[in-house]
């Protein structure tokens, strides 16, 4: 097999949402009152919504820049690259990068959409969920088949509103919902109490998997604002190890076993040893804890509902026989800093090019296929979904880095390490 032959879905990218992204799809009723983009005095692009200013409306969208402006957050349209938030031009981007399809996740609505649920008036915001949705099903991802696996939000402050919404989007070729990694961090019921078990019902039912990104409920934690910011990045993915742990030990997947999660930029190297542990905890202490996991071990429970994602993992991938790959996908994190674009496939078959080809088409494609449903070579044609098809189409594509873009920079320049206090001032 040769790097050129892979293929590539990632699990994991971002769109930037366009300013005109409510005017075809919400009703007008609603339109005076729906978030809008507005140019600050200092020439920033904010986005406005129920009394809340969202400054960072691109949120990391550092693709095409040289690594020493990673650190600059964009503050306007003009300063990020045109794939991030147009879809022809995204489509190009991901052929300069041999990559096939992506799930996009929202950015200005936050990861789970949590900025839209805050608002008193319920029935506007559910338009404003609703139309949201719509966009991204019918323009986005319609715009170019076989390239995108449809996500939508939902209606976080009531259950119902979410089985209603779920169930309306499914009808629309959806085929995941991006859901908070602990709703509780963010104000709303715990995965423990059953509140939720109508939405993964509706999930299951309508073959939903549920999609929980690093950051949309628990926060990565930094050790103190002095500390520097590598720390804080090493350790942002292995975040989601906490809500892993408290997904697994929850009562969901025992009420729900055909019920799918997906944990969204997390990396795969840490769970062996979180397996490990959970297995451990689970014989040595559950006759005083409680726990009962039936004929199970909690490691069975999570390889068989959890799907875990990789950008580039050596040490992951060196453990395979830890893990479950019918449950490992790749992802590309487009546009942000962490994103290896455009050499997302240099940079993943030298990962994983040790690998049996079975295993590598599996953790690169045939999995994101199966559990989202998504079969883009009935309109494709597999011969023309390979990283060296897509990429011969790409020639015209400008992938050389573009520096003095502009941002906000967090550095003062002091040449000492970016602490973690200057990248939270930033983000203020």
């Amino acid at each position: 097999m040769d790097m050129n032959d892979l293929i590539l879905i990632s699990v994991d990218d971002h769109v930037i949402e366009p300013p005109n992204l409510f005017d075809k799809h919400l009703p007008a009723r609603y339109k005076d009152i729906a978030p809008r983009l507005v140019t600050n005095d200092k020439g920033a692009d904010t986005w406005v919504y129920d009394g809340q200013v969202i400054p960072n409306f691109g949120l990391n969208a550092v693709v095409g820049r040289p690594p020493e402006e990673y650190g600059m957050e964009p503050t306007a349209y003009s300063q990020i690259r045109h794939g991030t938030f147009d879809v022809a031009k995204r489509v190009e981007d991901m052929n300069a990068d041999g990559v096939l399809a992506a799930i996009c996740f929202p950015t200005f609505p936050h990861f789970a959409g949590n900025r839209l649920i805050a608002s008193s008036d319920k029935r506007a915001a559910l338009a404003i969920i609703q139309a949201y949705n719509d966009w991204h099903i019918e323009d986005w991802c319609g715009a170019a088949p076989g390239r995108f696996i449809p996500l939508s939000i939902l209606p976080l402050w009531d259950v119902q509103a979410c089985v209603t919404e779920l169930k309306r989007v499914a009808a629309k070729g959806c085929r995941t919902v991006t859901f908070p990694d602990n709703p509780a961090a963010v104000g709303l019921p715990s995965i423990h109490l059953g509140y939720w078990d109508p939405l993964w019902q509706a999930a299951v039912e309508e073959r939903i998997v549920i999609s929980s990104h690093i950051g949309s409920g628990n926060q990565a934690p930094h050790s103190s604002m002095d500390s520097p910011i590598d720390a804080w990045i090493v350790t942002m993915p292995m975040a989601i190890s906490n809500a892993a742990a408290d997904w697994l030990f929850s009562p969901v997947f025992k009420k729900f076993p055909d019920l799918r999660l997906s944990l969204a930029e997390g990396g795969i190297g840490w769970i062996p040893y979180l397996l490990e542990r959970a297995d451990f905890v689970y014989k040595h202490h559950h006759a005083w804890t409680n726990a009962d996991f039936g004929e199970l071990l909690p490691s069975e429970l999570f390889k068989r509902n959890v799907l875990t994602c990789f950008i580039d993992d050596q040490f992951g991938l060196h453990s395979t026989d830890f893990l479950n790959m019918d449950m490992v996908a790749w992802e590309c994190d487009y546009p942000h800093s962490d994103c290896v674009w455009p050499k997302s496939p240099e940079t993943v078959w030298s990962a994983i090019k040790h690998l049996p080809k079975e295993l590598i088409d599996k953790a690169t494609h045939l999995n994101a296929m199966r559990e989202f449903r998504f079969d883009p070579f009935a309109s494709l044609g597999r011969d023309n979904c390979t990283v060296g098809a897509l990429r011969a189409k790409a020639t015209h594509v400008n992938v050389t880095p573009v520096a003095g873009m502009g941002g906000h920079n967090p550095s003062n320049h002091s040449g000492q390490p970016v602490t973690s206090g200057e990248v939270v001032k930033m983000f203020a």
